[in-house]
């Protein structure tokens, strides 16, 4: 097949993708700004949102992956020109996400006694506590968020929701400025200021994206919910049988990476802070991969409602190359800018020459982090998850982690040796996912010409 098979498509992928990657980025920035106003407070109120956020982030990548489950469904529908269907699982998904959110809700609230023993300062940890109480109640309305966006992203409609992500985060960054310094007739609430902030700028997010979706001709028809329309247990089955190995696979990941912040932070301050100097400028480029990723399982998953496979097989590989192409110019940059990039962050030599150092490596980590990434997009896209789920935990836990932990020991490779581990990890995900989506797609095509043949 010629190169243009591929590349023609390339056009149409961004198009869909550039929304999720500009409201992921709306995501990073407004973290930024969070750090830097409440930074202001001092180090310790710092030290305990970043405290707090290690766990709201847990749950949420599990309530995140977990919403994943609506898009290919969404998408399959539509490809098959089946409203009921899509309206169906549009309908379910919302009441899954939104009990999904309680839960998460309840989990944090019954997890945060484990502050108290992850040996972190007492001033922290009693700081950290109220702003965790306050940010656990935002999982409802992120979680009922999620559910219509991945349902808008579904109907390959992606930008919504970027309008509703980046609207929310100039709420969220307004009222933290007004409550964590108590301007005008606000009081001065600090971090529990920075909560609320966050707490009205996710309901805010969920407000927009129904009054916005819900107004819209294309969507007007999955908005209604009729009276003989019955809860379906087959359907949430569906719904969790691909939403909970989704959660798992994101969980896999975000725990490797939390571990080996730990990791660094044993061999040192300086190690730490290179190591999260590289792990934010590779979080930068991830943006783009996650995008393609969302691309990935909304365009596989309408090939697979028209059951058009050779077709879903050619946008598959259209969008491996887009995103491959893409991170080999941020590897590229990656090592042309090593010694450069790092001196944005801080002022110290050591650290800037660990993080150059790092940033070799996160260059050839770009390229297997991004092809995994879309090609778990175009799995879940295919509905194809548990192996896809056994494949993650075997490339972080069984290979990648182990050798980050044996290489990272101050008198092995250190810092080095960490992120060899994470290369090793991603790299053999991304080749045993490539596998899985190249059996798959064959299958496919063969199982169709058969039963075409037999006809």
């Amino acid at each position: 097949m010629q190169l243009t098979a591929y590349t023609r498509e390339f056009r149409k992928n961004l198009k869909i993708a550039y929304p999720v990657m500009l409201g992921q980025l709306g995501h990073v920035l407004v973290g930024l700004v969070d750090n830097l106003m409440i930074g202001r407070l001092g180090a310790a109120p710092l030290a305990a949102v970043s405290l707090g956020n290690a766990l709201v982030f847990i749950a949420m990548s599990l309530g995140i992956g977990f919403s994943f489950a609506i898009t290919p469904l969404i998408a399959e529908a539509d490809g098959a020109d089946d409203l009921e269907g899509g309206r169906s699982y549009f309908h379910h998904g919302l009441i899954l996400c939104t009990l999904n959110g309680l839960f998460l809700f309840v989990f944090l609230l019954i997890a945060k006694p484990a502050l108290y023993y992850l040996d972190q300062p007492a001033e922290v940890v009693e700081l950290a506590i109220p702003y965790l109480n306050i940010v656990a109640f935002s999982m409802l309305p992120l979680m009922a968020f999620q559910a219509f966006k991945q349902f808008a992203d579904g109907l390959s409609q992606t930008r919504y929701a970027m309008y509703a992500t980046l609207l929310s985060n100039v709420v969220n960054v307004v009222f933290n400025y007004l409550l964590i310094y108590g301007i005008w007739i606000f009081p001065r609430l600090e971090l529990e200021g920075a909560a609320i902030g966050t707490l009205i700028s996710r309901f805010f997010m969920l407000w927009f994206i129904w009054e916005i979706l819900r107004r819209k001709k294309k969507f007007s028809e999955y908005f209604k919910w009729s009276k003989k329309e019955m809860l379906k247990w087959d359907i949430f089955r569906r719904l969790l049988a691909l939403g909970f190995p989704t959660a798992l696979q994101m969980l896999f990941e975000v725990a490797i990476f939390t571990g080996t912040i730990f990791l660094a932070g044993n061999l040192g301050t300086n190690p730490q802070a290179a190591n999260q100097i590289a792990l934010n400028l590779a979080s930068m480029t991830f943006m783009i991969a996650v995008g393609l990723g969302v691309t990935a399982t909304i365009r596989v998953g309408n090939q697979v409602g028209l059951k058009a496979y050779r077709e879903l097989r050619r946008i598959g590989y259209s969008i491996f190359l887009l995103v491959f192409l893409i991170e080999a110019v941020f590897a590229i940059l990656f090592i042309l800018l090593k010694d450069i990039l790092p001196v944005f962050y801080i002022d110290n030599a050591e650290v800037i020459a660990l993080a150059a150092q790092l940033l070799i490596i996160a260059a050839l980590f770009q390229l297997s982090d991004g092809i995994q990434v879309v090609i778990l997009g175009a799995l879940r896209g295919l509905q194809d998850v548990k192996i896809p789920t056994i494949i993650c935990f075997i490339s972080y836990w069984v290979i990648g982690f182990p050798v980050s932990f044996y290489f990272g020991q101050a008198e092995r490779l250190g810092s080095m040796g960490i992120w060899l581990g994470l290369l090793a990890g991603l790299t053999s995900s991304a080749i045993l996912l490539y596998f899985r989506f190249n059996y798959l797609s064959k299958k496919m095509i063969r199982t169709k010409e058969l039963i075409n043949t037999a006809i």
